[in-house]
């Protein structure tokens, strides 16, 4: 059958691959992060207030005093790409795109902010690609995390007429590609530093302590995931001292413990000169890591005692990270590459 002179392009067949991360403002300005806070605090799963609560505290209070000092915080450790983040995830894209070859389309996208992951599935979608795979770059699963992609993801669905099959991968906190890319890239990092740390410190994101008695498996799987990875190291490094906390509390309600500046001020005080400090549970570089940690951490460290501090690097789009990354999206790819 002929198709008609007027029919519209229908491009399809293709195989397509978006990495999705949490997202970041525009610029380091109080205005764009004004924009950015509005979007991620309004989301139900991330501030579980009912809103007729929450959004007058949001709109009257939050949205007016917090801008100015997250925009200074992000003015520390913008680039010249921009947001780590953003820059660093748009690297792991390429990297994996090189990796996979041209039989798959690679690309990426932030839960809020730009670029909208939406957006970015309907441009796969639009170049023919009918066949997805949505790659959340969350290790360990949260409901605040993971499932907004997801929630995101049909939202998205439901304004294209022609959906593609859809797969999601799946979290990989204990996943062996991972742990041993951790080990492998952690153990690179700690070999090079100018001294020899007592303490490895592995700080994850904290969640509200009652996200675990409400069901969310994110407190468990990051304990495991620093376990898995304790063991590895220690073998490694028999005289290094493995420790988990959790960071970037907010808000009044109790928080997953110990928190990361609560245990750089402890171990400082109990006579611990040399710690490093990492993030197993960020796939890339943030705001969180770059100013959080290795900013403000060095500094609560250092004040309290400490000597020598470092922050180590995420596994970004580095060697050993990028492994893992391939690894697993193949494995996920099954059936369609």
């Amino acid at each position: 059958m002929t198709k008609p002179d007027n029919h519209p392009p229908a491009p399809s067949g293709g195989l397509g691959v978006l990495l999705v991360n949490l997202g970041t403002p525009d610029a380091p300005t109080p205005a764009a992060v004004k924009r950015y806070l509005a979007e991620f605090l309004s989301d139900r799963r991330v501030v579980e207030i009912p809103p007729l609560v929450w959004q007058p505290i949001l709109r009257g209070i939050i949205l007016n005093t917090r801008p100015k000092k997250s925009a200074h915080a992000y003015a520390q450790v913008w680039t010249e790409q921009g947001s780590p983040l953003a820059a660093i995830t748009a690297a792991q894209a390429l990297a994996l795109q090189a990796r996979l070859g041209d039989g798959v389309q690679v690309s990426w996208g932030m839960r809020y902010g730009n670029p909208a992951m939406g957006a970015e599935l309907a441009k796969l979608k639009d170049a023919g690609c009918d066949r997805i795979l949505i790659a959340p770059l969350y290790p360990q699963y949260s409901g605040a995390t993971t499932a907004t992609v997801i929630d995101a993801l049909g939202t998205a669905l439901q304004a294209m007429r022609w959906q593609p099959a859809l797969r999601t991968l799946p979290p990989y906190f204990d996943d062996p590609a991972h742990i041993g890319a951790l080990a492998d890239d952690l153990s690179r990092q700690i070999a090079i530093l100018p001294f020899v740390p007592e303490v490895l410190l592995l700080s994850f994101h904290g969640m509200p302590e009652r996200t675990t008695h409400l069901g969310d498996p994110y407190h468990c799987q990051c304990r495991k995931t620093a376990r898995l990875l304790a063991e590895r190291l220690v073998a490694r490094f028999p005289d290094l001292r493995v420790e988990t906390s959790f960071q970037s509390r907010f808000g009044r309600a109790k928080w997953l413990e110990p928190a990361t500046d609560g245990v750089l001020r402890a171990e400082a005080q109990r006579g611990t000169k040399r710690l490093a400090i990492a993030a197993p549970g960020f796939s890339a570089d943030c705001l969180e890591t770059r100013e959080e940690l290795a900013i403000r951490g060095s500094e609560q460290f250092v004040a309290a005692g400490g000597e020598q501090f470092a922050a180590l690097d995420c596994l970004n789009d580095g060697e050993a990270g990028m492994t893992m990354l391939e690894t697993l999206v193949r494995r996920e790819l099954g059936g369609w590459i």
